[in-house]
């Protein structure tokens, strides 16, 4: 674990920080770093900038609890890819039926961002890559553990989380998923995201297409 001061900025500033503790992978021809939109775009762009890495996204999306939405008892990923909470599911008596009536919604938010910000380019070639997938911060983990199981089904050659700030629960939850794991801070109690962010406004869809054809000039450029 890194020594931050908290709370950050905005997620530029968790950005840079983070790509400091990833300098080690700088360098490497097979990386490539993904993004868990919306929010982990702004700090993954830093990152790829640093590294000197191809930027593009994990599509995802979080289930939330009906009438408590940002409690995640589980998420989806490109892929078919759906992950559950067992214990906030068993907790809250939730059904299989209220779990798919969600995730269809929530399936038909993915396949519209999907083609929002990628139009007709194809998603990235994981397979046989050293992915690191980015996010803004790690509540319950839910959607960063669909993420992990959609990259793992696409055989990259190592698999890396990195988050500026998660809870130590999400933490240890993922661990044992993944190639590294690395955050710069896991304060208890948790409360929260955005709790350790001054700023921390919701990312436009038309920020994450700007970020992502800066991220290709750069790359295109190179």
């Amino acid at each position: 674990m890194t020594a931050v001061q908290l709370p950050f900025d905005d997620r530029t500033e968790a950005g840079r920080l983070l790509a400091q503790a990833l300098h080690r992978y700088r360098g490497r021809e097979d990386l490539l770093v993904l993004a868990l939109p919306r929010g982990g775009v702004p700090v993954a762009a830093e990152v790829a900038a640093e590294l000197d890495a191809p930027l593009d996204l994990m599509l995802v999306r979080k289930l939330g609890v009906p009438g408590q939405p940002e409690l995640a008892m589980g998420a989806i990923a490109t892929g078919g890819v759906q992950v559950l909470n067992p214990d906030i599911v068993s907790a809250l008596g939730i059904t299989e039926h209220t779990i798919d009536r969600v995730a269809d919604t929530e399936g038909r938010e993915l396949d519209r961002r999907a083609r929002a910000y990628r139009g007709e380019r194809p998603p990235p070639r994981i397979q046989g890559s050293c992915v690191i997938l980015i996010d803004d911060g790690l509540a319950t983990g839910a959607t960063m553990r669909a993420a992990i199981a959609a990259t793992h089904a696409q055989k990259p050659s190592a698999l890396v989380v990195a988050v500026p700030v998660a809870s130590t629960d999400a933490l240890h939850l993922i661990e044992p998923t993944v190639d590294d794991l690395v955050c710069l801070a896991a304060p208890e109690p948790f409360l929260g995201v955005g709790r350790w962010y001054h700023a921390f406004p919701q990312t436009s869809d038309a920020e994450v297409r700007s970020l992502l054809a800066d991220a290709a000039d750069r790359v295109g450029a190179s």
